[in-house]
């Protein structure tokens, strides 16, 4: 089991220093190539695009945020599958190390925290396809186990290191860490030392859909530089190159505006009208675009659920259905990577009687709180339904307000 980080300590600083702009000169010939790149293996060029669009496109950046940061908020309990000792010391040993353990960033240290910034970095898997976690296990002797006996003296927690995409590869099929920029072979991942999360890959279609959202976007604001202002014609009796014909070419160009012209009386120029007639392609095609973006990460956009006549409660399902099929997705890489690895290191075995579970917000009630609430209805419906027949018999009379 490894307990130190096998990232070489300048491996970030070498990374940073070589970024690029990947979408600088993003066309649809380079964003075919970097997807078939992807698909082919080599992860870098279409990670590093992906992550860039992430970060700058107003639309993607708001839409990928909800979506990573929403299983974060349910919170997460541990379960047991039966109500034996031993799924209690099961139940004790995993509650410990979720309790316990810190999540950070292998390239930005100062990104530091607990299990809600876990869950949204494996969440990333939702856009690029995977996540990856170094895993650094963190043996803890605990002084007093009283609360549950049978537990070990040592138990288990662990720092979990998110490694970005682009530091690895993928060409046999299975994920490879890279351990320079310049690598196309990668290590192997060790096995119980890193954290693997799969998930949609959404940002294949998201870039397809940024490219042909800024190409209109771009030649929408060209337009608007040649035509947003309209230009100033003067009109002189004055010859050129008189002080007069200058005083006049100066009142001309205090006006500000960028196109501005000064010309002899009986001089015509013809203006060339490029803005044709109708409305213009550009905002239908990126507002089109938008509601993809959206549709994708969400479910549904605003727009459309709006033109349906469905109302927002559409769009709600939609979004629901999603968080809760990516807060059962995210428990159940945990219990299979995570759970049994640590129950087999305390216990020795390879049949876990407790798993985590991350609750999503329509779940419903824990088994406990049923209990309870059972219990809370149980006594008091009794009380309500006697005070009210006594009441409806006359025996007792409510107090009259003073």
């Amino acid at each position: 089991m490894k307990t130190a980080s096998l990232i070489p300590h300048d491996r970030a600083r070498t990374s940073r220093r070589a970024r690029f702009n990947p979408i600088r000169h993003l066309t649809p010939d380079t964003l075919t190539r970097m997807l078939d790149a992807f698909h082919a293996g080599e992860l870098r060029q279409a990670a590093l695009a992906w992550e860039a669009i992430e970060q700058r496109d107003d639309l993607v950046k708001a839409v990928a945020t909800k979506r990573k940061k929403a299983v974060g908020r349910f919170g997460w309990q541990i379960e047991t599958f039966d109500q034996s000792e031993e799924a209690a010391r099961h139940a004790a040993a995993l509650e410990f190390f979720y309790r316990q353990l810190t999540a950070a960033h292998a390239c930005d240290l100062n990104e530091s925290g607990g299990f809600s910034l876990l869950v949204r970095q494996m969440m990333d898997a939702v856009g690029k396809r995977y996540a990856v976690h170094e895993i650094v296990w963190q043996p803890i002797r605990v002084q007093d186990n009283a609360q549950t006996p049978g537990l070990p003296s040592t138990l288990l927690t662990a720092q979990f290191r998110f490694v970005p995409l682009w530091f690895m590869e993928n060409r046999t099929g299975q994920l490879r860490f890279l351990e320079s920029d310049t690598a196309t072979e990668g290590r192997p991942l060790e096995r119980e030392g890193w954290l693997v999360t799969t998930g949609d890959g959404l940002m294949e279609a998201t870039a397809i859909a940024y490219l042909f959202k800024h190409l209109p976007l771009r030649d929408w604001l060209v337009y608007c530089e040649r035509n947003g202002m309209p230009g100033v014609r003067g009109v002189t009796d004055a010859a050129p190159n008189t002080p007069e014909w200058e005083a006049a070419r100066e009142a001309v160009r205090d006006f500000g505006a960028e196109f501005h012209a000064l010309m002899s009386r009986g001089t015509q120029i013809e203006a060339i009208d490029l803005r044709g007639s109708g409305e213009l392609p550009y905002p239908a095609l990126v507002d089109r675009m938008d509601k993809a973006i959206a549709t994708l990460w969400r479910g549904s956009s605003m727009g459309t659920v709006a033109d349906s006549g469905a109302g927002i409660s559409l769009q709600g399902k939609e979004t629901a259905l999603i968080e809760r099929e990516d807060a059962e997705h995210i428990a159940g890489t945990l219990h299979t990577q995570i759970d049994r690895t640590v129950l087999r290191y305390l216990f020795n075995t390879n049949q876990p009687r407790a798993r985590i579970v991350i609750r999503h917000k329509e779940s419903g009630l824990s088994a406990e709180e049923l209990d309870t609430a059972r219990e809370i209805i149980g006594t008091a419906i009794p009380k309500v339904i006697n005070q009210f027949v006594r009441r409806l018999l006359g025996k007792d009379k409510p107090s009259s307000p003073n």
